[in-house]
């Protein structure tokens, strides 16, 4: 959007309410930060930040009144309000200058002037502005060449790069973020001071940097996101895991493929067809145990066998270390760096019904993620080789809704569980009830019986009478 247009584009009823009720209260009222920028970009943006010369919180309250009363969240530590109105979330916060010791993560914030303001703001881009006051209503200030920035595409920090970084190291990985989700440059003296500057991120929060992290990961392409963090050194801090990786090892003239931008394309391909964030980080940790299973084979040259089930063990403590939640989503990834590879062989060979069976069985609901991430894992430059496993794949999955239709194996559970074979036949937990239940699952996954409860039962009876087992209650 032109600056020109910016004025008619916030005379809405909001903003002039925003602007009148500044007035009344007798303060400078702006719109800061990534609303502009995203409104010059041509970009949707929820999210209204305003700054004011003096109490953010004390304004809120009063704007909120003019708002239909609406419900003010505020943070007295930092100075901030927030409140949402309709659709929009809107923050406001009074100007501020910052300064930083050299070994804490938290500024010292003091109150500022909108020019103290804007020069403690990560890029030219995020320091617009656009006044609320009723004499300049809907001008653009623009104190550091934000606008040429954004039309050039390029990251410029306001005041030295290294001072910026160095104040707060959190700004590093925002720029790296803003390349990533925006398509931008990082400016050549910028880049450099990240790279200059990176030690300085081990004093920021995981929280944070995970948070970061997290919205580099769902960037529409987020490998241009994870080979800046590599090319400046920060990944190698942040999650050294990941760049263990790297590299291509040769041995008698033959090498195995370098399983760090291979990961990066699998990633790619998933985001290309899933926003799922979870999804994505199954693709960056499918191959993560590949480094701790690497063989060399006379016979068969490089092999990393077991590295999906070693990898599903590891999932848990990357995920603790990195702050990311240990409740559902960990073990959604954790089952589909543990599954990768099972639709993969299916592909390769005629699909048997108990292959699918179980597959079925394995995934659950998952079942379309894990093919997903399946059909992300093929990397080939050869096109053909590519459309070949492609087209295997459909195969499996016509298979899968062909076998699911006939034998309800998905999110089953087998017709007799645990407890009915305690109750009949008197028994605690144990060995022989786990002897029983797998016999069962084992028979209906394999095709041996139907999965119905009269055939899973005259099975339960057959093995108890194996073990020696009598039934204590006539069931």
């Amino acid at each position: 959007m032109k600056p020109e247009a910016i004025r008619q584009h916030i005379d809405t009823p909001l903003f002039r309410t925003i602007s009148k009720a500044a007035s009344d209260f007798g303060i400078p009222a702006c719109i800061v930060g990534g609303y502009v920028r995203d409104l010059l970009l041509g970009r949707e943006s929820k999210d209204l930040d305003i700054v004011v010369e003096g109490s953010g919180i004390d304004f809120a309250h009063f704007l909120s009144e003019r708002l239909q009363g609406t419900k003010v969240s505020y943070f007295k530590n930092f100075g901030t309000a927030m409140f949402r109105h309709e659709d929009i979330e809107i923050e406001l916060v009074g100007a501020r200058k910052e300064s930083y010791q050299r070994n804490s993560r938290n500024p010292i914030v003091e109150d500022g002037t909108f020019e103290e303001d804007r020069q403690r703001r990560d890029f030219t881009i995020n320091a617009l502005s656009i006044s609320l006051n009723e004499d300049s209503f809907g001008e653009i200030i623009d104190p550091f060449g934000g606008i040429q920035h954004l039309e050039e595409h390029v990251l410029v920090t306001p005041l030295e790069p290294e001072v910026t970084y160095s104040d707060d190291p959190l700004r590093m990985m925002r720029a790296i973020r803003f390349a990533s989700q925006l398509g931008f440059k990082i400016e050549e003296r910028s880049f450099e001071a990240i790279k200059s500057q990176k030690d300085r991120i081990e004093i920021v929060s995981q929280e944070r940097i995970t948070d970061e992290l997290n919205k580099i990961i769902l960037s529409k392409k987020p490998s241009v996101g994870f080979k800046l963090l590599n090319t400046t050194g920060l990944l190698e801090l942040i999650f050294p895991k990941f760049t263990q990786l790297k590299g291509v090892e040769i041995r008698k003239g033959v090498g195995h493929k370098d399983n760090f931008f291979h990961t990066l394309k699998v990633l790619d391909n998933v985001a290309d067809r899933s926003d799922d964030l979870w999804l994505r980080w199954a693709a960056i940790l499918h191959d993560i145990a590949k480094p701790d299973t690497k063989q060399f084979d006379q016979n068969n040259g490089w092999t990393f066998h077991g590295h999906e089930d070693l990898g599903a063990k590891m999932t848990p403590g990357i995920f603790r270390g990195l702050k990311l939640p240990m409740d559902h989503k960990m073990k959604f990834v954790q089952k589909m760096v543990r599954l990768h590879l099972r639709p993969i062989s299916l592909s390769k060979r005629d699909v048997s019904d108990s292959g699918i069976r179980r597959l079925l069985f394995d995934a659950g609901e998952d079942l379309d993620s894990l093919m997903i991430l399946c059909e992300s894992d093929i990397t080939s430059k050869n096109e053909a080789k590519v459309k070949q496993f492609l087209e295997n794949f459909q195969r499996v999955r016509a298979k899968c809704k062909e076998v699911e239709e006939s034998d309800k194996i998905k999110n089953w559970q087998p017709p007799i569980g645990g407890e009915e074979i305690m109750n009949t036949f008197g028994l605690k937990p144990g060995r022989e009830v786990g002897i029983i239940k797998t016999a069962i699952r084992e028979a209906i996954l394999e095709g041996e019986i139907k999965n119905e409860y009269e055939a899973a039962k005259g099975l339960m009876m057959q093995k108890a009478h194996e073990l020696g087992l009598r039934i204590h209650n006539n069931p």
